[in-house]
């Protein structure tokens, strides 16, 4: 006896690259001159930021915490994170609040304003040596810029290992 799939499963591979082909919405924001940006489906929000609760023993890119909606969220300095020279607060700092597998985050940027839309064409792997460091997804090149897509959970890093001072610490003891 031959079963065939229900329609809708039919339709669904039918339109399978179809869907792979949507422009997605991404979130744009800038660190240290440099266009960066995540998928929208992974960010919350976007906050003015005016300082966080320093939280003792936090690896040295965690600037400390925020509360946003009744949640404690661990605030990323971008800059520190990517190794740039510290930059001045202004009002156009940003907090751009992403959640992963989870694992929710404030990245402080130098300013976040923009969301656009990309077809899945417009991502390029990154350079083999540019991709080793981790951070950086895909490359997206407009006409008039250069929009490097970050892999979040690079960017947070692992949870699981001791910050640098705690791994000293425990050196020491």
């Amino acid at each position: 006896m031959t079963t065939t799939a229900p329609a809708h499963e039919a339709a669904q591979r039918r339109d399978a690259p179809r869907a792979q082909e949507e422009p997605r919405l991404f979130v744009v924001f800038k660190v240290g001159g440099v266009s960066y940006a995540l998928p929208a489906d992974e960010v919350l929000q976007m906050e003015s930021y005016s300082g966080a609760t320093v939280v003792p023993g936090a690896r040295d890119y965690v600037v400390g915490v925020i509360q946003l909606r009744g949640r404690v969220v661990p605030v990323i300095d971008l800059r520190k994170r990517f190794g740039l020279p510290p930059g001045e607060l202004t009002l156009e700092s940003r907090v751009v609040v992403a959640e992963k597998n989870g694992r929710c985050v404030a990245l402080l940027a130098d300013c976040a304003r923009e969301v656009l839309r990309v077809a899945p064409s417009q991502h390029a792997p990154p350079p083999r040596l540019v991709g080793e460091a981790g951070f950086v997804r895909s490359v997206v090149q407009l006409e008039d810029r250069t929009i490097l897509v970050l892999d979040l959970d690079a960017v947070i890093g692992d949870e699981t290992q001791p910050s640098p001072r705690r791994r000293e610490e425990a050196i020491d003891d």
